[in-house]
């Protein structure tokens, strides 16, 4: 998998551009101020990289060497520091009491192991931590204006609900939205946005 997506990053282009996601932006504020933020599926980092610039202390994580390596030469041509770190979602744990904040961004996971990661995220936080996420639904497959084709990838909002029982959720919504990012992501597109905290 890790080599499709070296392949996918290995042009001197970023793909999905290198600006933050437009939802990640405007829920930023709700982010412990200056807080250590954990970045799953982070790619080629304009993200991680948006939230250094912001003031807090930021660890990418991705399967993509090639990917994480332009994260890093973009954070310095923005003079800001993130870590950066190559784990498969799959056999990596996130530590417990962690992170002031988790933010995903298209990280689009097999059913079984997004409510794996899911459930450790819940348990990563910190208590008043808060988790951003924005991913594509089922509905996008009518779209096909980006993301994975496969179904099973694509959560609800209900999923979202069930994986992170225990967090209070500050917004929650499916809905549709142009999407412009890069060659990666171009046009009207079905999504799912959410903020939730982890109880203080």
């Amino acid at each position: 998998m890790s080599t499709s997506w070296d392949a996918k990053y290995g042009a001197e282009a970023y793909f999905y551009g290198t600006e933050p996601n437009g939802f990640l932006s405007e829920s930023a504020a709700a982010l412990p101020c200056g807080g250590d933020v954990l970045c799953l599926g982070e790619g080629e980092g304009r993200n991680a990289v948006f939230l250094a610039t912001c003031g807090h202390r930021v660890t990418a994580l991705d399967q993509s060497a090639v990917g994480l390596a332009k994260a890093a030469r973009l954070a310095a041509a923005r003079g800001a520091a993130i870590d950066t770190l190559v784990v498969d979602l799959s056999a990596y744990r996130l530590e417990p009491r962690r992170w002031d904040g988790i933010v995903s961004i298209w990280c689009h996971l097999p059913s079984a192991l997004r409510r794996d990661v899911h459930r450790q995220v819940v348990e990563a936080l910190r208590p008043g931590g808060v988790v951003v996420l924005v991913a594509y639904t089922p509905a996008q497959l009518r779209h096909r204006t980006g993301g994975p084709s496969d179904v099973d990838l694509l959560p609800t909002l209900d999923d979202l609900r069930e994986d992170f029982q225990g967090l209070q959720f500050l917004r929650g919504q499916e809905t549709e939205c142009a999407i412009h990012e890069g060659r990666g992501h171009r046009g009207l597109s079905a999504v799912v946005q959410l903020v939730a905290r982890k109880a203080p």
